[in-house]
């Protein structure tokens, strides 16, 4: 029997999965100021299966360490360099296992070796995150130097301007926690809406006449298109898109409303095809510039291959 434990945040120490050792658990230790609310249940997690069941095996699958091949220019931020060498502060990105995963598939699907393409994946979901993959690995990532980063999510604000932030804290006196609190579990689009965090209840909202509803569902739609875009520059090229994840899988009408803003790319999205929930399917057009997937990801089955891989 062997252990494989999703492990989230490996800064640039961990680049691939890796057999758990006191160093890797150190690494976790040390990466904890910028995942707070998972570094340390995931030492938990370790410690417990070795006091169950010591000396048996135990692989960890980072989600951060899909994305270490993004190249410094594009992971370095515009600050004091210092800064960088100081804290370790660059964009990570996260959902690794899963972009991972559905690339991967994609290339089964499409019996095509995976060096050869160019693929964007969407993990959409109460987390989301944009990952540019070209020839199966991690060239840009919409998520930086934590979750909170990139296209507005739920209850995450994504990318804001900076001011934003300083400009809310002196008029409401807010502490960096009660800050935070706010961009973590109180922004996103349930914030413009006015809802519940729940994507279905907002998106049955919008299509009801909800104004409110409605700009907070184009908001993200508009965001997850963007980033397609920009990640066509990324790679040179876009021959593939992948949805994923709970929004990517289920709602019909959010995928639609995100290829209808590509249409420039050459992307046709086949409407027929496109009504389905939580199946794999191609779901463009035959004349289509860009082939569209639905691909459900298995994060456990990857981590599972991982751990297999590794133990071998």
């Amino acid at each position: 029997m062997q252990f494989g434990h999703r492990l989230v945040h490996g800064g640039e120490k961990i680049a691939e999965s890796v057999v758990i050792d006191e160093n890797v658990i150190e690494v976790l230790k040390e990466y904890t100021d910028l995942a707070p609310l998972h570094n340390p249940a995931c030492i938990l997690g370790i410690e417990a299966c070795k006091n169950v069941m010591p000396n048996k095996p135990m692989v960890g699958v980072f989600d951060t360490a899909f994305h270490q091949t993004i190249p410094k220019e594009r992971y370095i931020y515009p600050i004091p360099y210092e800064y960088y060498k100081k804290y370790s502060i660059r964009k990570y990105g996260f959902h690794g296992t899963s972009h991972m995963f559905v690339s991967q598939r994609l290339a089964e699907i499409e019996n095509k070796p995976i060096e050869e393409l160019k693929i964007v994946t969407c993990h959409l979901g109460q987390g989301s995150s944009i990952c540019a993959i070209k020839g199966g690995k991690s060239v840009d990532t919409s998520m930086g130097l934590t979750p909170l980063g990139g296209i507005p999510m739920v209850t995450r604000s994504g990318d804001l301007d900076p001011s934003i932030l300083l400009y809310l804290m002196r008029k409401e006196k807010l502490s960096a926690e009660e800050m935070e609190n706010i961009l973590n579990k109180q922004s996103g689009i349930q914030a413009i809406s006015g809802l519940a965090p729940d994507f279905r209840e907002i998106e049955t909202a919008s299509n009801q006449g909800d104004e409110k509803a409605k700009i907070a569902i184009e908001n993200f739609e508009y965001a997850v298109a963007s980033y397609i875009a920009k990640y066509a520059v990324a790679m040179n090229g876009v021959d593939y898109i992948v949805f994923t994840g709970g929004v990517g899988e289920n709602q019909v009408n959010i995928r639609k409303g995100i290829c209808e803003q590509l249409e420039f790319m050459g992307i046709k999205i086949d409407l027929d095809a496109n009504q389905i929930r939580g199946e794999e399917k191609l779901i463009s057009e035959p004349t289509s510039k860009v082939k569209v997937f639905v691909i459900p990801t298995n994060e456990e089955l990857m981590i599972a291959k991982e751990t297999e891989r590794l133990v071998k």
